[in-house]
């Protein structure tokens, strides 16, 4: 079981970029490993460091700029597009990053993020760029019991979407066999009742 997740304040980290795939969150050449440990590491490593031996960061990569910190990114749209690789999910969460934020996200990167314990917050385009054009000191505030995202410099907020069984694990910290554990009472009153 993992730590629940109700409300959260941070700074965020801005990735402007569209259409990220994830062999960009985590290139293919990283996936040999048979645990979600150590991942984070190699999250966005082409785009973070040169192509040498010695991992040289590129200083224009916001990852490896010391002024954004946070345990939010926000990205452009279609974020998480590309094959089926839940190591993308896996890369995001070992960084450090509890929530991405984005005005669409591919299907099964949102189902692998909130099976992986990451919350992906859909917004409108509109409150994406607003948040773009917030300082690297600027917060967002998430309330997953309400679903709703404050942009904290000017109380601008919007409300999102998620599935309620996936609220419930995000809140519980659950994943799908906690979450069975945790209603064994229900399951087994359930078939009392069907006998």
């Amino acid at each position: 079981m993992k730590e629940g997740f109700k409300n959260i304040t941070s700074r965020f980290v801005p990735l402007q970029n569209e259409n990220v795939d994830t062999d960009q969150i985590i290139p293919a050449r990283f996936l040999k490993a048979t645990t979600k440990d150590g991942f984070g590491k190699n999250l966005f490593r082409d785009w973070r460091y040169e192509n040498d031996n010695e991992a040289t960061p590129k200083a224009d990569f916001v990852l490896n700029q010391a002024q954004y910190k946070g345990d939010i990114l926000v990205a452009g749209k279609n974020f998480g597009c590309g094959s089926s690789r839940e190591h993308a999910a896996w890369s995001i969460v070992d960084y450090g990053f509890k929530v991405v934020v984005s005005s669409f996200f591919a299907d099964i990167f949102k189902n692998n993020a909130l099976n992986n314990g990451l919350l992906p917050i859909t917004v409108s385009e509109d409150f994406v760029q607003k948040i773009f054009t917030q300082n690297n000191t600027s917060t967002l505030s998430i309330d997953l019991e309400a679903q709703t995202i404050t942009i904290d410099a000017n109380g601008d907020k919007e409300s999102f979407e998620i599935n309620s069984y996936k609220k419930t694990c995000m809140i519980n910290g659950y994943d799908d066999i906690d979450y069975l554990i945790n209603s064994i009472g229900e399951i087994e009153n359930f078939e009392k009742q069907s006998v």
